[in-house]
Parts: C-alpha cells; structure tokens; sequence
C-alpha cells in the first residue's frame, strides 16, 4: 500500500520524546524538514548531492515528538518547493488517493497523499504560496497555514522567507486541533466561534460553475455559524493585481534565497520549474521594494476587516484537481488562477483553514476560511466544533 501511493521519500521511525497531547499519533514530514542524521533533497538530486544530514531535527518536528508522536517518515515535494502541482520531473508524482489520474497538487504534495492514504494521522508541509492548502484540498483532507511567523521555521530550507510558513495535514479537524495546540505554544484560543462571517465574491467569482454549486451548501453553513454574514469584493485593486504583487515579491526573495546555490550548481529542473527560476533571477529590487510597500497596505487593510472576530470564506482552488500530465500552458493558467485564491492569506500574512466540503465528478474540493492574525487555535477549534454540520 505504502509503495502504491509513492509519497514516501524515507521510511524511518524516530521514537516520541514524551508523552503527550499526540500519544499514539504518527506524522510525516515534508522532505525539507530537518531529522538528525538523514539529508534532505528538496525534491532534487543536485540538492542532495550537495548537503549533508542535519545535526538536530527541526524544531516543529522536535516539539511534536516531546508530545508523544512518532514521526515514521519524510515525504515528496516538488523541486524546492517552487510548484503548485505534484509533479516531480525527477521523481514523479505521487498517487493522489481521492482522485487517482489527477495530480495531487504541491509542493507538499507527498505529505497531502500519506494522510488521505492513511499513512499516518497528520503531517507536516511548508506553505508559501499555496502548498499545503492546495494539495489539501486535491486530496480531500484539511489543511492549515498558520499565522507567519507564528510557528518556527528553524531547521526548514526556506524558499522565500516573508511567505514561508509550516503548515500541516490531517484527516479530521480533532487531529489537526492536537497539532496545532503543540505547534502553537504561544496562543491561547480566547473565545469560540466568530461573530461575523464575510464571503470573498471576487474569490468565488474564480471558482468553477461545478465547484460553486458542489460547495454552495457548506458555504450556507458556515455563514449560518455566525451571528451575522455579508459579501463584499475583497480586493480593491483586483485579485490579479494581488497576485503579481505576491509573486513580484516572492520571487525576487527566492532569487535571493537559492540563486547564488543555482549559479554555482547547476541543478536540472523541469521544464516549469527552471522557467520559473530563471525568471525569479530578473527582478529587481526596486520593483520588490514597489511592490512590498503595496503589501503593507493590504496587510492593515485585511487586519483590519477582519480584526479578532470576523472570517472570511473563499474556494481553496479554483475546482478539482488538474489531470495528469496537462500541458505547459494548460498547467500555468491554472497556476496563475489558484494563486489569485492562495494569495489573499499570503500577502496578508494570515491564517488559513482548509476543509474538505464537497466533490466534483468524484474528484474532492475544499472550502477555506481566514481568519484575522493570531486567531490560529480559535480557527482550528471552531472548525472541530463544526465538523459535524460542516462535512457533507
């Protein structure tokens, strides 16, 4: 079974730390994780070739260990984590256990996998720009990405640092609630429930005829939970706009994260991947610093509207996932419209929940709710308190 969904890259166990909240539970981990002693590839044999095994484990996956959880292996991603799609031109794709004959979406694309498969209770994915929402939401399980900044980082390979996050996976919200009270430290969930939920019609504007209507019933529901509910165009200037800008910004912060290392190495990439490299390399940085100024904006703009009792409620994707093996073009024009849905908590910097609500053709589609900074734990709690009415 294991083999069959080929999401794992490492088969390893490494014994709880503790006792805790995560007795029993097993995770995974995302290949770019560090565990003591083993190397991480990134999703690229260049990687591996040129980096050696890590002197300590990161430190999410430590604080899960001292809470009882057995990690039991490191999962597929794409190539250093620049792709929304699952796709490994090196290693392939990982069997997408909902929707077998589409992708199972990226980059943490191994990590969605295990968990839809069974492979383990939950697992762990970094999400800069959408990648661990979105194979969440290919894959029929949920997904969260967490306030930035508010889990850590240390022992992760970056890929642009202002975006970055480490997320995680599970098949109920119960589990990704456990998770997200140990990967949380520092928040306590100060109320329950919200009292204001706002529908993003832009972002649904984005979805898929088929989606709408497939989510439409968990969309009433949600706006029901509230004590109060209304629509609005959620981005001024136009969620294009909001996307160049995160992409403006995330890709020069790449360049300047794994450049020099691409210089110097010469890594094959896919086709997609290295067009997307080489055109990280070109920005310059006064566009950035444009660029940034503008995110500012948008960043007091959604804190303020959404504040510590408002959620807003958006398609995860655009519909169900992609084929297999969809052209160039096909693949970026996808790419481009999911990152229109994704960059709304990215720029922000904002917490997101991702449920599994609905299918297409047989295929899962979620439904995602963001919350205002630091609302982390009271998201994941109201989410598991809803599980019941929420699910179809």
């Amino acid at each position: 079974m294991k083999d069959q969904w080929n999401a794992i890259v490492n088969h390893m166990t490494v014994e709880p730390a503790g006792n805790g909240p995560l007795s029993g539970l097993s995770f995974m981990v995302k290949d770019v994780f560090d565990v003591h002693g083993y190397t991480n590839g990134a999703g690229n044999p260049r990687w591996l070739e040129t980096h050696g095994p890590a002197h300590e484990h990161a430190e999410a996956v430590n604080l899960l260990l001292c809470q009882g959880a057995r990690l039991s292996g490191t999962t597929h991603t794409d190539e250093l984590m620049f792709s929304l799609n699952g796709e490994n031109f090196h290693y392939g794709t990982p069997v997408n256990p909902k929707a077998p004959g589409r992708i199972p979406g990226g980059s943490s694309s191994g990590s969605a996998v295990a968990v839809s498969a069974g492979l383990a209770d939950f697992a762990l994915g970094t999400d800069t720009g959408g990648s661990v929402r979105v194979p969440a939401s290919y894959c029929g399980v949920y997904g969260m990405r967490p306030t930035h900044g508010s889990v850590t980082v240390q022992g992760v390979i970056p890929l642009a640092a202002s975006f970055d996050t480490v997320g995680w996976m599970a098949r109920d919200p119960e589990t990704l609630r456990l998770a997200g009270e140990i990967l949380l430290p520092q928040q306590e969930a100060s109320a329950s429930g919200f009292s204001r939920v706002v529908t993003a019609e832009d972002a649904w504007e984005l979805a898929d005829t088929e989606s709408s209507e497939a989510l439409a019933p968990c969309l009433n529901l949600l706006r029901a939970a509230g004590a109060s509910h209304d629509s609005i165009r959620i981005a001024p200037q136009g969620l294009a706009e909001w996307m160049a800008m995160f992409r403006t910004i995330q890709g020069y912060e790449i360049w300047q994260e794994h450049g020099a290392w691409i210089e110097r190495e010469q890594p094959v990439f896919g086709p997609d991947i290295a067009a997307r490299f080489s055109w990280a390399g070109t920005i310059e940085r006064a566009e950035m610093e444009k660029q940034a100024a503008r995110r500012a904006e948008v960043r007091q703009y959604l804190a303020e509207l959404l504040g510590s009792d408002t959620v807003l409620v958006i398609p995860t994707t655009t519909g169900a996932a992609p084929k297999l093996a969809m052209s160039g073009p096909q693949v970026e024009e996808r790419r481009v419209k999911t990152m229109r849905l994704t960059c709304i908590a990215g720029l922000a910097g904002l917490p997101q929940l991702t449920i599994p609500a609905a299918e297409v053709q047989g295929c899962p589609v979620g439904i995602s709710v963001i919350a205002g900074p630091g609302q982390d734990l009271r998201l994941l709690e109201w989410a598991a308190s809803l599980a019941e009415t929420v699910q179809r």
